[in-house]
């Protein structure tokens, strides 16, 4: 069982919700109790030692716009971040997320609107069936949190653990530009517009490790892009996987 708190401020202050921590330790009942922030809010919880983030965040948390590829790393359907960094949530284990920060693609919105990504992705064309749409809104929010101003070649290596079967590739890129140019502002760079086509290789399909890049989204429940972006409207029930 698992329980969410409320709303816990970001940054080091933030640390301290939880109190003096240790190491995440197995209980008498075989299992791991974590300590975590999920989308801003705390979550304590007892997890199987077995027990993937993926299925802890689907699965128990009912967060199933983190999509579930091939389960094996290499196709970044399942990506969040954790501590801003992307993962593979199919490879990492829930209780390794003990005492860290998780975020997912229904962690992006803000009072009910998409964030400047997930809106560029719907500008541009870059959302097809939607199945991957998560994954690689994910992997772009943690490029453009480090860099608002990447080439086409740092795009592509931002998301050259995401596949889409659907494109080549050329519509998300531009959307990634787009979103990096809104994000910049008016004082940092022009919007390049949302009619563009964009250019760039598609990305390469590469086996990722843990904490490789990732991918983010989330597919409505008929595999088409409805509730491909997460986040707003109510995305975390059954019926959403």
């Amino acid at each position: 069982m698992s329980e969410c708190c409320g709303p816990v401020g970001a940054g080091e202050g933030a640390a301290s919700a939880f109190g003096p921590r240790e190491t995440s330790g197995v209980t008498s009942r075989g299992t791991f109790s974590v300590d975590m922030w999920v989308n801003g809010r705390t979550v304590r919880a007892e997890v199987p030692a077995t027990r993937t983030l993926l299925e802890f965040l689907r699965e128990d948390l009912g967060l199933t716009g983190t999509k579930e590829g091939c389960g094996k790393g290499e196709c970044g359907a399942c990506t969040v971040l954790v501590d801003g960094k992307p993962v593979n949530s199919c490879l990492m284990l829930a209780y390794q997320a003990d005492g860290k920060r998780v975020v997912t693609i229904e962690g992006l919105e803000r009072d009910g609107s998409l964030h400047p990504i997930q809106e560029a992705f719907v500008t541009e064309g870059a959302v097809q069936c939607g199945f991957c749409t998560p994954g690689m809104i994910m992997s772009a929010k943690a490029l453009l949190d480090a860099n608002l101003s990447p080439t086409k070649d740092e795009i592509r290596q931002a998301i050259s653990g995401n596949l889409c079967r659907c494109t080549g590739y050329a519509k998300i890129i531009r959307a990634i530009e787009v979103a990096a140019a809104r994000l910049r502002g008016p004082e940092r760079g022009d919007d390049p517009g949302t009619t563009g086509t964009g250019a760039g290789a598609g990305a390469g399909a590469r086996a990722r490790a843990g904490a490789g890049a990732g991918s983010a989204g989330s597919a409505g429940s008929d595999g088409t892009g409805a509730g491909a972006l997460g986040g707003v409207g109510d995305f975390a029930g059954p019926d959403a996987r």
